[in-house]
């Protein structure tokens, strides 16, 4: 029997991650946010600060570590001091979220090999995957550090994590060993997305959930080039194909600046017409721990079976 359509929310929502032990938005204002990252207090460039901050510029200059940019695509070089000093070639440091265990670093891109506000993400996949059924097979493309997937695999799904960076992957398999998950039905892939995608479709392959988080550019590990707005499509109609007549989700997240949620909602609906099930759509934001600002830092949209409602 047919389906209908999904249902696209008629108005967007905020995905709001406050803080937690490990991590804390203190302030923000002047084109900077000071955060809080484990033991160390950090100082990065977020121009959608368009206010003034609230705490004095003292508690700014104490910062363990600020970020100094070099261009705009988020390059740039760490300015470190106190305990933070040894840290500056890339080493390591315990963070966690809920049960799930992961490595903080300083990158030389402006991140600290993860982002924050996905927090309310894996809130919301942790729930998802666990009204799933008996462990649900899951598709994380882009999946970076693996903090998502992790989450998932705490939950009880077995994951297939997809990154074209080794590195990252690499990173992605210590925090599982980290989060005591190294054990768990977790396929690590450091292949091209768009690829590997291809290569599922071709074999069959089907998953019940599948997250999409791609950047607005990036190259794959043989040189392939990744743009978002013109592989998108192509690749959300593949991830499409994937999806099992039993599928629960599929999250789709974005930082383009120049994307929507309503965007990102209107090219799920394309994509999974006669699917069934509900679209919503918003974007993330970080929640300042005062209360008094929060920072709007990505887009999404979400599409859930009628089964699959958390």
């Amino acid at each position: 029997m047919s389906l209908p359509d999904p249902t696209v929310a008629d108005l967007p929502s905020v995905m709001r991650t406050r803080g937690w032990a490990d991590y804390g938005l203190i302030d923000s204002g002047h084109g900077r946010k000071l955060e809080r990252y484990g033991r160390f207090t950090v100082v990065r460039p977020e121009p959608q600060c368009l206010w003034a901050p609230a705490l004095p510029a003292a508690a700014w200059d104490a910062a363990d570590a600020v970020f100094d940019p070099t261009d705009e695509d988020d390059a740039g070089r760490w300015k470190l001091k106190g305990e933070a000093t040894p840290l500056a070639n890339g080493e390591a440091w315990p963070l966690s979220w809920g049960d799930v265990r992961f490595n903080s670093r300083f990158t030389s891109f402006r991140h600290l090999a993860f982002f924050p506000e996905q927090a309310a993400n894996w809130a919301w996949l942790d729930t998802a995957v666990r009204g799933a059924g008996d462990q649900p097979k899951v598709l994380n493309l882009f999946g970076y550090t693996g903090v998502a997937s992790l989450v998932m695999a705490a939950a009880g799904a077995a994951v297939t994590h997809v990154d074209a960076s080794k590195r990252a992957v690499a990173w992605a398999r210590e925090n599982a060993a980290l989060s005591g998950l190294a054990e768990q039905p977790i396929r690590w892939i450091a292949e091209d997305a768009r690829k590997y995608v291809q290569r599922e479709v071709r074999r069959g392959s089907k998953y019940e959930g599948i997250i999409l988080d791609p950047p607005k550019y990036g190259r794959g590990p043989d040189g392939e080039v990744w743009k978002l707005f013109e592989n998108l499509p192509e690749l959300a109609g593949l991830c499409a194909e994937l999806l099992s007549e039993n599928a629960r989700f599929l999250v789709l997240n974005a930082y383009a600046e120049r994307i929507s949620g309503a965007a990102l909602s209107g090219l799920l609906a394309d994509t999974l017409k006669g699917r069934g099930g509900s679209i919503e759509w918003g974007e993330l934001a970080l929640v300042q721990e005062d209360g008094a600002r929060e920072i709007g830092m990505s887009f999404y949209a979400r599409w859930q079976s009628d089964g699959g409602k958390s």
